[in-house]
């Protein structure tokens, strides 16, 4: 069984944590974020960082524990170094560009997808076939970078869409004569 929670999160210098019942405001030198916690963890604020208990021994508690901890966790690593995510864009003719807050692709279509940027989030094109998304909140990257993986998901036989940088396309073997 994993302990994860069990470890307290370090707060590294120049962020600063504050804990005010369930919820936790984290402040650094990319932004600020915030949560609140479910009600079966308890917080405190150590010199080891914060640390999460449990409020009991259930089955549920105890995933909401280390669930918990992995969430106080992101906070400080988005506010402190943020994230990142990478497409990558295969096909003749497919490719991406931003046009001022909205990234224009190309998606053999028949018109261009215009994929309005929310509040928060950087994207990136460095070229024609790549997106870097990056933020400091986890999930809004994470949804981001699906939103606009979904407009063209990879398909088995030639490997053409959109697809997560490193993803492995299990590829299927096409109709013979």
């Amino acid at each position: 069984m994993s302990r994860t929670g069990a470890r307290a999160v370090p707060v590294p210098d120049g962020v600063n944590a504050n804990i005010d019942g369930q919820r936790v405001s984290i402040k650094g030198p990319k932004g600020e974020l915030s949560a609140v916690l479910v009600d079966d963890v308890e917080l405190k604020m150590t010199d080891d960082g914060i640390k999460l208990t449990p409020r009991g021994e259930t089955k549920r508690i105890r995933s909401m524990w280390g669930m918990s901890r992995t969430q106080v966790a992101n906070l400080i690593e988005g506010v402190s170094n943020g994230f990142e995510k990478k497409l990558e864009i295969v096909g003749v003719g497919y490719r991406a560009q931003m046009q001022g807050k909205t990234l224009q692709l190309q998606l053999g279509l028949s018109h261009d997808v215009k994929y309005p940027i929310p509040e928060g989030i950087n994207v990136a094109c460095p070229s024609q076939t790549e997106i870097v998304i990056s933020g400091i909140d986890k999930q809004k990257v994470g949804q981001v970078a699906a939103e606009i993986r979904r407009f063209r998901p990879p398909e088995p036989y030639k490997g053409k869409g959109i697809r997560y940088a490193g993803e492995y396309i299990f590829r299927k073997e096409g109709k013979k004569k």
